[in-house]
Parts: structure tokens; C-alpha cells; sequence
């Protein structure tokens, strides 16, 4: 290991909690209780937003006042408290379809996340639509929620997996990517943004690509919907799929949006309660959409939580959000980039708020366990994304990735993480 220069101490270009292009942080930070919390006896500095977001008193309260005062079963309850759950529940879904700018409610299906999101997707259209010899076509930047479905449905059905490759920053190569689209692929699986290297793709021009040949597009939005204006008609997706606990919402819900006339002819899931419209021992006839996806008791909490999540959101504006986190970006980049020894891994022209690095020969598990000490939470590991890793001759990374309320200040704190790393490990 070479011998370090030794790392400035990097001043903030304005106050810690102050607006970085327009935003309240202070006001912002002050919604959010964890956010006050010390670890080690030092300041949280929460940098691992790509993992799971914090959640403000809003999605807090929603839930805490749904349990106390609501707490009821859905659809099926003529008394009060169902219907008040019903009308929340339902209120959440057309809270849903205005934040992806949906056509129609009935195009939003509540599920775990977009894991199973994507699971469905494969098992319901795309067990039905493919046969031996047909392909699947995904980019070589896919989490492995976007790669082990597919790849159990190839396997099942002898259809082939294609990968559209990456360059060395990190940007899918779109011509290889339209080489690979044929008549033969039947369903194509992209994610909107990378969440190993922050890589924004230019989803609306691929799916207009796949859409020449009559293809059909899924895409992965759990890393998009914290950071982008999401507009579904506009892209002309066929599938869209994000989590609400990467968007400020709470853990084990999700929303897979589907046009409604594929959807209509997809098959179920999963077989329950509140999917069918009546049920014999000799045929079952299935509820309309989206409720044919639903089987059995939601998670109506969630559900609400992440209405709540969403409402936020738009006061706060994902647009604000966005430019914040671009800001925190870019300072990032400059400030971390400029550390002796440190290799930064993505570097495309369009990114979300990501940040992934290695330094020097140095394991980045070692690294976020000596940042921990200093009250920093980053994420060390492949993230989900072992190809990617594969791709870039490396195990894996240490990533910082960047919400609402993060400020420039904490990403200084993390350059002088990076100083206490070279003192103890260097």
C-alpha cells in the first residue's frame, strides 16, 4: 500500500443544515426522530439511503394512527372501522397512481416490493408468454432482483438470458443493447437507475426501441422513485416496480404498476382471499383488477405508511429533492475523488445520489466498520449486484448514498472518516 498524502479537512460550502440549492435541510432534518440519534457517541451521519431511507413523522404518525384508531380488515367489513381502513387503503393507491402519473388506479397492485414486484411479473406474464428457444433481455447492471427471477423462469421454460453490456463508466452501451433486441426476446427487465453506481438509463429511449419489435418493457424503479419525477404514460412502460422503504416509506410494501390490458390478462400470483369474485369447488372466478393480484390480508399499515410517505414527498418536492441530492453529489465526487488512493466506481454522465469507492487496497468492510466508529453509516459489500462487481475485477465497494436531509457537512464527515481510515489501516 502506498503511503498517503495527508487528506485536507474540507470545509462546507455552506451551513451544515442550510439549503444546498433551494431545499430547507434544517427544516426537513428536524422531521426526522432517528436523525437524532448518536452512535458510538458520535452524530449519526446516515449515508446509506440506496439500503433504506429514514422515515419522517408523517409516515410515523400515519401508522401509529392507523393501529390506534382504524385498525380493521379491508373490503370485505361493513362496520366502520373497515370501511375508514378501506377508504385509507384505497386513498394510498391513488396517492400511488398520481406519483407515477398512472392512467388508472386499477394499474396499481400493492405488493412486498419491487422484488416481488418483478417475482410477478415473471411468474404470471412471463410464464404465460415464454417457450423454449425465446430470450429475456436485462443490462449488466441489474440487482439481483432483476436477474434470479428471470433466470428461474429460463431455466423452467429453456428460454436464454441476454445482457446488454456496460462501459467503463458505468452507462449501458445502447447500441449493443438494440443488437440484442430481436424477435426472439420476449419480455425486456431494466433498472431506471443502478443502484451499485447511481447510473441513470435512458429508459424511454430503450423502451421505445423494444416497443419497435413489439416487446415489452418492465422496469426497475426502487432506485428512481426516491430521486425522479417518475412518469409512466410518459415513459410507456409495460411494468414499473419500486418499494416505499427506499422513498421515505416503511419496510415490506411495494407497487408494481402494469398496463391494465395486460394485466387483465395475466394470471394470478398467488390464490386467497380478496383475488377471487366467487369460488366453488369446481371453478374459481377471478377478482378485477388490481385486487386479483392482492391474495389475502395486505399490509394495511404499509400501505398507508407509504401514502403518507408519498404526500410527503410532494410537499416537499421530488424535483427539490432531486436537485439537492445532485448538489450533495457533485461535492461528494469533488471532496472524496480527491482522497489519495481512492478509486471511484460509476462514473456516468447521469447519476442519481450515488457514491461508490474503494481505496487502495484496503477491504471496504474494514472501512465501513472503522466509518461506524465515527458515526457514519455507509454500505460495504456487491450490493446485490455481484455482476456489476465482476464487471468493474473487483469484490465490492463501500457506497454512500444521499437523501433529502443529508448535507454537505456529513459528507465532509465522511472525508474525515476516510482520514481516520488511513491512520488506523494506512
Amino acid at each position: 500500500m502506498s503511503v498517503p498524502v495527508a487528506i485536507s479537512r474540507h470545509q462546507p460550502e455552506t451551513a451544515s443544515a442550510g439549503p444546498v440549492s433551494g431545499l430547507d435541510v434544517a427544516r426537513i432534518r428536524a422531521e426526522f426522530p432517528i436523525l437524532r440519534e448518536r452512535v458510538h457517541g458520535r452524530p449519526l451521519v446516515y449515508l446509506d439511503n440506496a439500503a433504506t431511507s429514514q422515515k419522517p413523522d408523517a409516515v410515523i404518525d400515519a401508522i401509529s394512527s392507523y393501529y390506534r384508531h382504524t385498525n380493521a380488515n379491508i373490503h370485505r367489513g361493513v362496520h366502520l372501522l373497515s370501511q375508514r381502513a378501506t377508504e385509507e387503503y384505497e386513498a394510498a393507491r391513488a396517492a400511488v397512481q398520481a406519483f407515477l402519473h398512472a392512467a388508472d388506479p386499477r394499474e396499481i397492485v400493492f405488493v412486498r416490493g419491487a422484488t416481488e414486484a418483478i417475482n410477478l411479473v415473471a411468474q404470471s406474464y412471463g410464464r404465460t408468454h415464454l417457450r423454449s428457444g425465446d430470450e429475456v433481455l436485462i443490462t449488466a447492471m441489474e440487482h439481483h432482483s432483476n436477474i434470479v427471477p428471470w433466470q428461474l423462469l429460463c431455466e423452467e421454460k429453456g428460454a436464454t438470458l441476454r445482457v446488454a453490456p456496460i462501459n467503463d463508466a458505468g452507462e449501458l452501451l445502447l447500441d449493443e443493447f438494440e443488437k440484442l433486441l430481436s424477435p426472439r426476446v420476449k419480455i425486456v427487465a431494466i433498472a431506471h437507475v443502478s443502484n451499485a453506481l447511481g447510473t441513470i438509463n435512458p429508459v424511454k429511449e430503450m423502451v421505445r426501441k423494444a416497443h419497435a419489435l413489439k416487446i415489452p418493457v418492465l422496469v426497475d424503479g426502487a432506485q428512481a422513485a426516491p430521486h425522479l419525477p417518475i412518469d409512466v404514460v410518459d415513459l410507456d412502460c409495460d411494468f414499473y416496480a419500486f418499494s416505499s422503504h427506499k422513498v421515505y416509506g416503511p419496510t415490506g410494501i411495494g407497487v408494481l404498476y402494469g398496463k391494465a390490458a395486460l394485466l387483465e390478462a395475466m394470471p394470478p400470483y398467488q390464490g386467497g382471499g380478496d383475488m377471487i369474485s366467487s369460488v366453488t369447488f369446481e371453478k374459481t372466478i377471478y377478482n378485477k383488477i388490481p385486487h386479483k393480484f392482492e391474495a389475502g390480508t395486505p399490509d394495511i399499515a404499509g400501505v398507508i405508511g407509504l401514502g403518507a410517505a408519498l404526500a410527503w414527498v410532494g410537499s416537499v418536492g421530488i424535483g427539490a429533492i432531486g436537485a439537492h441530492e445532485h448538489a450533495l453529489l457533485a461535492y461528494a465526487t469533488k471532496v472524496i475523488g480527491a482522497i489519495p488512493g481512492v478509486r471511484l466506481i460509476g462514473t456516468a454522465r447521469e447519476k442519481a445520489g450515488v457514491l461508490s469507492f474503494l481505496i487502495e487496497d484496503i477491504h471496504p468492510h474494514d472501512i465501513g466498520t472503522i466509518l461506524d466508529q465515527e458515526g457514519i453509516a455507509v454500505r460495504t459489500g456487491h450490493h446485490c449486484a455481484q455482476p456489476v462487481m465482476e464487471r468493474f475485477r473487483i469484490p465490492a465497494t463501500v457506497r454512500a448514498s444521499f437523501a433529502a436531509y443529508n448535507t454537505l457537512e456529513e459528507i465532509d464527515a465522511l472525508a474525515r472518516g476516510m482520514e481516520k481510515v488511513w491512520e488506523v489501516l494506512g
